[in-house]
């Protein structure tokens, strides 16, 4: 019972385990615990290997009849020879009808997902090499698609590595920058991109589902960033929600969404930039923005009175930012004064008593989140 128990312990990741009973062992135990043998509604807990090879070819089935549906073939892929240009183009054509829009990507990485989890589970049965083929192209595919969308890492092998070659050179060739970092996968740098060829080499593009799903990886990356280090710009995450969203319901097409994207990610350009416009740090520019965004409305004048106490502010509560602050009711007090005394001597009289009292419990939050002992952060390291 031990062995039983152990094989089927669950872990993520884990489908099934396997029991090699040489001796009869579970039949003698099922007999003899013939009251506990049975699951809720009957069902034996252990299932013979060839019931989970069935449960693998039925998988199989209903995913080529998916990918069928959408125009990918895989049997066609299947019958070209390996490594060969024709097979390589043939995968890259499949990439480019299943990997947009999202609910149909999301749908062909589930279903590739639940083929492949089958799959390891049968191993080491001899019967996995009637579906060895068949497994492979979906992974190539899946795995492809995973990359150029960053919804996975990148562990490909020399086939995808030359499929990489032919779909790179697709994307990169009229503006796309792609660097590779350790783990060989591709990200954009949207800071490197000429829109303007970007935008022309679009129109006539014969893969806009993967330049678009590569667009989209770019821009969530950036925001994940933009975001991260200043939860004032949470607008930008919004608008680029609903443009995929709206894109996924039939409200936009293709070309009308990559345009909104290509403005959007000017926009994220500028404002990854504007630090240095407003001559703040991005330490500063946050908490300049946490007093300005989304109120009050300000003249030049008094938008550099708050710019000053932006600076000062930071500079004191760095200072009051001791071992263990946040569990120190003294210290958080401490801080909390600190930034009402600043505020309330700083700020220029368009701010309400409402308002003041609104940006200091803003102020505090924000330093309680971002700041850890003796002033550590998140911004020495996210530059």
């Amino acid at each position: 019972m031990q062995t039983i128990a152990r094989a089927n312990r669950v872990f993520p990741g884990k489908h099934s385990g396997l029991i090699v009973d040489y001796a009869n062992v579970f039949a003698s135990l099922e007999k003899a615990l013939a009251i506990y043998a049975k699951g809720r509604g009957g069902e034996q807990p252990i299932r013979d290997k060839q019931k989970l090879v069935e449960s693998l070819r039925q998988a199989i089935t209903e995913t080529e009849a998916f990918c069928l549906a959408h125009g990918v073939n895989l049997g066609e892929i299947e019958q070209t020879p390996a490594g060969s240009l024709d097979r390589l183009t043939k995968i890259a054509e499949a990439v480019e009808r299943l990997i947009s829009p999202d609910p149909l990507r999301k749908d062909f990485l589930g279903q590739e997902g639940w083929v492949r989890t089958l799959f390891q589970a049968v191993k080491p049965d001899p019967s996995v090499l009637e579906f060895t083929s068949r497994v492979a192209c979906l992974t190539t595919i899946a795995e492809s698609i995973r990359e150029r969308t960053g919804e996975g890492s990148a562990d490909i092998s020399a086939v995808m590595a030359d499929l990489n070659k032919i779909l790179d050179a697709s994307v990169a060739a009229d503006g796309f920058h792609i660097p590779q970092g350790k783990s060989g996968h591709g990200i954009i740098d949207l800071t490197k991109i000429d829109f303007e060829a970007l935008a022309k080499r679009f129109g006539k593009s014969r893969t806009k589902n993967i330049d678009l799903e590569q667009l989209k990886a770019a821009i969530r990356a950036q925001l994940d960033k933009l975001v991260r280090l200043n939860r004032t710009r949470a607008d930008y995450l919004t608008k680029f929600e609903e443009l995929i969203e709206s894109y996924n319901a039939g409200s936009r097409n293709i070309d009308e969404l990559f345009k909104e994207l290509l403005a959007l990610s000017r926009s994220l350009n500028d404002e990854q930039e504007r630090h240095v416009r407003e001559r703040l740090s991005e330490e500063e520019l946050v908490v300049f923005d946490i007093l300005t965004r989304p109120a009050p409305d300000l003249a030049p004048e008094e938008r550099a009175e708050v710019k000053k106490v932006a600076k000062e502010l930071l500079e004191k509560l760095k200072q009051l930012l001791v071992l263990e602050w946040r569990q120190k009711a003294t210290a958080r007090s401490q801080v909390k004064l600190a930034i009402e005394e600043l505020l309330d001597q700083g700020l220029p009289r368009s701010y309400t008593p409402d308002l003041y009292k609104e940006k200091c419990s803003a102020v505090f939050e924000h330093f309680y989140e971002a700041y850890g002992d003796r002033g550590a952060s998140i911004y020495p390291t996210a530059r």
